[in-house]
């Protein structure tokens, strides 16, 4: 990659990190992807799809003509506030910041877009979706409703993820599931106010959602296969509003994750029971609300391995990663068409370098590697690879 563009692209991410767009309100993120596709000379150019969403379609005729691939890259932040340390480029905006790299995500999908133009050693047609909302905004579901695959026909599609604690530069990808399936959850205790100095008079969910706590601890450890992974996390617990009552309901929130569709099953009925049946105990009623959220993100084999034939074209590669219980909105994608996601190394995590911590930052060392492999997986799927 010539200097100039690796420059370029710095300059780019660390003015989207400091003008970070909340999920469902990347306007203006939107509006810079746009400007920058123009100065490319990118003039396709698809805006307001599934919300802020960006495609962009570059085209060139040849023998690979008839064939399409769909590039992708997230643009939203995260409702965090970022601890700066001096940075010039911190978030301008009190209480959002690109803790997640998605600044770094839409730079390199820019990135690749250069390298394509630039390029002209491919044929047929290459659509860059810039992803609006993938924190929790449902983003590519919208994508997906508003047609995103008719109106932009693709055989194929790739996307990636910057992945602190691994070697900078280094690809991984993963033969089996890459990241979770997700679903919210809140178990809702009703009882019978009173008193605290007259228990006998209440029925107290307090005592109920405590053993809820313990019990759901159990899914996981006595309902799940050991060999298969599975998590059930409750994070928050609402009850009272004075220390000399016993309160009216108290409720219990949290999340669950599994890399197997079958074992969301299981957690989902194993928690309904446990609302119901401690309740039953408690003389209180107990309810459960499961708001499933992004499926198993899994690659597709023929596609996995062309992304890992790009990855090695370009710099190291690791196949022997376990997968993460964190959620990615790509896998909807994957749910329409063939296509892998893989991570690239973002270097170390220490120091709270951690996805989604205030003090995260991605690293634009990167930036050539992530363009460069985009561009290279894009060109091998329409060669026919």
């Amino acid at each position: 990659m010539e200097p100039s563009l690796a420059d370029n692209l710095t300059t780019w991410r660390r003015h989207l990190h400091a003008n970070p767009g909340l999920t469902l309100h990347e306007g203006e993120t939107a509006a810079f992807v746009v400007q920058k596709l123009k100065e490319l000379g990118v003039t396709e150019i698809a805006e307001g799809v599934g919300g802020h969403g960006v495609v962009a379609t570059l085209r060139r005729g040849g023998t690979g003509g008839n064939r399409a691939v769909g590039l992708r890259g997230d643009m939203d932040a995260l409702p965090i506030q970022e601890v700066a340390e001096d940075l010039p480029w911190h978030s301008r905006t009190p209480g959002v910041m690109h803790a997640c790299g998605h600044d770094g995500h839409t730079t390199a999908l820019l990135g690749a877009a250069a390298l394509l133009q630039a390029d002209p050693d491919w044929s047929g047609t290459v659509h860059l979706v810039f992803q609006p909302a993938e924190e929790g905004g449902r983003g590519a579901e919208s994508m997906i409703r508003e047609g995103l695959f008719q109106r932009f026909p693709m055989e194929r599609i790739f996307g990636w993820h910057n992945w602190p604690g691994l070697d900078a530069g280094t690809i991984a990808v993963h033969d089996g599931p890459v990241m979770a399936a997700g679903a919210r959850f809140a178990i809702r205790f009703e009882g019978h106010a009173g008193h605290a100095a007259l228990p006998h008079l209440t029925r107290d969910p307090v005592i109920a959602a405590g053993h809820a706590i313990t019990a759901a601890q159990s899914i996981v450890a006595r309902e799940l296969d050991p060999i298969s992974g599975g998590v059930v996390s409750i994070t928050i617990m609402e009850a009272g509003e004075a220390q000399n009552q016993i309160p009216a309901s108290a409720t219990l929130k949290g999340t669950a994750r599994w890399l197997r569709e079958e074992d969301g099953v299981v957690i989902e009925a194993a928690l309904r029971r446990i609302a119901d049946g401690i309740g039953a105990t408690f003389g209180v009623t107990g309810s459960l609300e499961f708001r499933r959220g992004v499926p198993v993100t899994v690659n597709h084999a023929a596609e996995r391995d062309l992304a890992a034939a790009a990855a090695a074209a370009g710099g190291a590669v690791r196949r022997d990663l376990p997968p993460a219980m964190t959620g990615e909105d790509f896998s909807w994608f994957l749910r329409e068409v063939p296509g892998a996601f893989v991570w690239i190394g973002n270097g170390p995590a220490e120091g709270g370098r951690e996805l989604h911590n205030p003090h995260y930052d991605f690293n634009d060392a990167i930036l050539p590697r992530a363009s460069g492999f985009l561009a290279e997986v894009a060109k091998r799927a329409l060669a026919g690879g």
